[in-house]
Formats: structure tokens, C-alpha cells, sequence
């Protein structure tokens, strides 16, 4: 298996420069010639149409860059404060199996925000990562989607770390009007980008067994 190489952007990336990555990357690991990836990143102000995306949850469509991307899901925002983390893997090392690998970064988020006590959980029709507030309501604090291609993985997750919440306002985070969204800072964890980046690896290397992680 080829070894995991791990790409850690601090300076704010063009979406455009991300999605041009991930498509040269993807199509190497598929012909053998580079490793797998895991890049993490932050992108400016902008929101992301997925391939389920309904127009009618785009609420201010001239507040932000709106880009569709052919990952699966609908609206998604992208901005400073918020790690993303793009997946670059062969998913016949894990099983050839979507379904499974889906249940992996969703495992990857609940692990990471398990390090800075923070209870992840999963939701049935939801897509993404909740946490259940001492009143009882539920908010999304991570978001994920997925695209394959011939079983080679890209996009990935996006995980809440300060980002400004306000700005999920112009859209209906993944069609989904009934939940609000939170982050790490409003649950109350002052961290910064280094440490959630260094959990991340962490939870990443003790999910997505077996690999090899380049240095």
C-alpha cells in the first residue's frame, strides 16, 4: 500500500486550487504514481452546491462565491475558522466499500472531537456530526461529503473549530432548516488550528487501519 502523505495548508486556499489538486491527485494514485493524501486546509468565505443541492436553500446567493462540486450532498459552507479536510485514498485498501468508508470519517470527527471532550454523534437521515446542547437541542458541528472515482476517495470533511457562524445563514446547511450549527469555541474549547490538526492525525491513524503514514 502506498503511504499517506499529509498536506497542512495555514494561509487560505482557493477553492479552485483545492478541486485542481484533488482531481491531478486522484487520477495518480489511480495510475500507482503518487501516494494517498490528506490535506487540511482552510478556504475564504464561500459556499459549496453538492449534487443534491436544492436551489431554494441557497438564501442569499450574493453573500458569498457559490461553487458546485461534484461531491455528494447539498449546501455547505467554507470559510476561515473551519479545518477541511480533503481524502485522497484508495478505497480497495479499505474494503471497496462506500458505505463503510462514509462511517470512517464520520468515526474520524467523533474521535477528534472526543479529544477536547466534546460528544460527537451520529443521526439517522442526517448527514454529519451533532452535539446534543445541555437544553437539549441538537447542532451540526462537522459536515461531510464524498465523491469516489473508480474507487479513489476526494472531498471529505469539514470540521466547525471558530469559524463565524453567521455566515452559515445564507444558506440551509445541508437542507436542513429545523438544526442549528456549532463549533468547537462555542462548545466552550479554546484551541488552536495546530492542535485540532495534530487530533485530527491522531484519530485519523487509530480509524483508517491498515496504512502507512509518510513523514
Amino acid at each position: 500500500m502506498r503511504p499517506i502523505e499529509w498536506k497542512i495548508s495555514n494561509d487560505l486556499q482557493a477553492y479552485e486550487t483545492a478541486v485542481h489538486f484533488m482531481e491531478n491527485r486522484v487520477a495518480a494514485i489511480r495510475e500507482g504514481t503518487e501516494k494517498q493524501a490528506v490535506w487540511l486546509l482552510e478556504h475564504p468565505p464561500l459556499y459549496t452546491a453538492g449534487t443534491s443541492a436544492n436551489k431554494a436553500d441557497l438564501l442569499d446567493p450574493d453573500r458569498f462565491p457559490v461553487f458546485e462540486t461534484g461531491r455528494g450532498g447539498q449546501f455547505t459552507y467554507h470559510g476561515p475558522g473551519q479545518r477541511v479536510g480533503y481524502v485522497m485514498l484508495d478505497l480497495k485498501n479499505y474494503g471497496s466499500d462506500v458505505r463503510k468508508y462514509v462511517w470512517m470519517l464520520e468515526e474520524w470527527l467523533i474521535q477528534t472531537l472526543a479529544r477536547f471532550n466534546i460528544k460527537g454523534e451520529r443521526r439517522e437521515g442526517r448527514v454529519g456530526i451533532w452535539v446534543v446542547s445541555p437544553d437539549g437541542k441538537e447542532n451540526k458541528i462537522a459536515a461531510l461529503g464524498v465523491r469516489v472515482r473508480k474507487w479513489v476517495s476526494f472531498h471529505g470533511i469539514a470540521l466547525n473549530v471558530n469559524p463565524d457562524l453567521s455566515h452559515f445563514e445564507g444558506i440551509i446547511p445541508c437542507g436542513i432548516a429545523e438544526h442549528g450549527v456549532t463549533s468547537l469555541a462555542k462548545e466552550g474549547v479554546q484551541t488552536t488550528m495546530g492542535e485540532v490538526d495534530a487530533a485530527l492525525r491522531k484519530s485519523f491513524e487509530a480509524v483508517f487501519t491498515p496504512h502507512r503514514v509518510a513523514t
